[in-house]
């Protein structure tokens, strides 16, 4: 298996309207990435919590999800959701996505099979990348 990644993505005012899915449509489906568990969170206005995957969507909401290729392995469990809601403002709605980075198994296998180990692993937010790219050019974009 690749390198798993978590991810908490809100959308305000619960205004999740699926143009995400296109995306994660290209995603797994070129081979870049494998969902391995997704879970929809909304928060209210007082603060009250409720979830549920995609199994729980009516037939209209799950339409847009029908070609996704998502492995629900019941990774996510209600501490995690509860995890997730703390960081999400009343009134939203947001998604947790647990996905495999598959497009990096042939490094991982080329790395395993030359004997290398991997000794350090973090990522960099964009807005760092961006300033420091901006440094090194002088401070112009």
């Amino acid at each position: 298996m690749g390198p798993v990644e978590y991810l908490v993505v809100e959308f305000p005012g619960n205004q999740f309207n699926g143009d995400v899915v296109p995306a994660l449509k290209e995603l797994t489906h070129n081979g870049t990435i494998h969902i391995i568990d997704l879970i929809f969170v909304k928060k209210g206005g007082d603060g009250n919590v409720t979830s549920f995957e995609l199994s729980n969507l009516s037939a209209a909401e799950a339409a847009a999800f029908n070609d996704l290729d998502v492995e629900i392995d019941d990774l996510l469990n209600e501490e995690d959701i509860l995890i997730a809601a703390e960081k999400l403002q009343p009134n939203s709605s947001g998604a947790l996505l647990v996905f495999e980075h598959t497009w990096a198994t042939r490094l991982r296998d080329a790395v395993v099979n030359s004997g290398g180990r991997l000794v350090e692993n973090e990522r960099i937010p964009a807005a760092v990348v961006d300033a420091a790219m901006a440094a090194a050019r002088g401070g112009t974009n």
